[in-house]
């Protein structure tokens, strides 16, 4: 299997891409560290996987000290999926919030930054690892999400190449995963959709929502070493959304 003995952080796992991903890393061999804030989501993924090569860790992406804390004691990590992500709901910027930009960028951005500033050291003394961010259609456009979520995405995006620039001589591949419409809950509930979605969304390429195995099969594949060669790639998963 591909990924024996393999050590994966994956945060944003109790649902939707993050789940998939972590369900598709463990049943190729992988120990995962499921990180999530949502304590139900993070014991129905253990219940799933077993105890075997499984472990939650409960943590708010958004605090921005325990992620510090966190990042410190999480040992030997081969493979990171930045995959946590919320939404702003398309706010517009002038009714964007101190409060809500620094949320979604902590979570979407900062937290990215810090787990990557943890475990690069230790990739880097042991020979190598993997970084996966996942980003968005947003990290390439300006339409996909409000002016927070927007910056966050591009900035994911920008942090990619900037590590894989840095760090690829040194055996750590970075790249990023740029989702379109995927059925998730923080994309597809009805809270979370805006006007026309379902129309714009039938207009694209493939003319339906993906399910959240479809990323995760790409995430795999770039913390493998089948993509041993992709280094600060930006992979779009998005139907033909940017084509349209």
């Amino acid at each position: 299997m591909r990924f024996d003995g393999r050590r994966f952080v994956v945060t944003g796992a109790a649902s939707g891409i993050g789940r998939a991903i972590a369900v598709g890393a463990h049943a190729e061999g992988a120990a995962v560290v499921a990180v999530d804030r949502d304590a139900g989501g993070l014991d129905s993924l253990g219940g799933e996987l077993g105890s075997e090569r499984f472990a939650a860790l409960e943590l708010d992406l958004g605090d921005g000290a325990a992620v510090d804390a966190a990042g410190a004691g999480l040992g030997a990590v081969d493979v990171l999926v930045n995959n946590a992500g919320i939404s702003d709901q398309f706010t517009p910027t002038a009714e964007t919030t101190d409060e809500l930009w620094e949320r979604v960028l902590g979570v979407n951005l900062f937290a990215a930054f810090r787990l990557a500033r943890a475990v690069l050291p230790g990739m880097v003394e042991r020979g190598g690892g993997a970084i996966v961010n996942t980003a968005s259609v947003a990290a390439v456009s300006g339409g996909a999400g409000g002016a927070a979520y927007t910056v966050s995405k591009h900035g994911l995006l920008g942090l990619t190449r900037a590590i894989a620039a840095e760090y690829g001589s040194q055996g750590v591949r970075v790249n990023a995963v740029l989702p379109g419409a995927i059925r998730t809950p923080m994309t597809s509930s009805p809270e979370a959709l805006v006007e026309g979605a379902d129309a714009a969304i039938e207009a694209t390429t493939a003319g339906r929502w993906a399910e959240p195995e479809e990323v995760a099969k790409v995430t795999l594949f770039l913390a493998s070493e089948e993509a041993s060669f992709v280094h600060g790639s930006a992979y779009l998963v998005d139907g033909g959304w940017t084509l349209v």
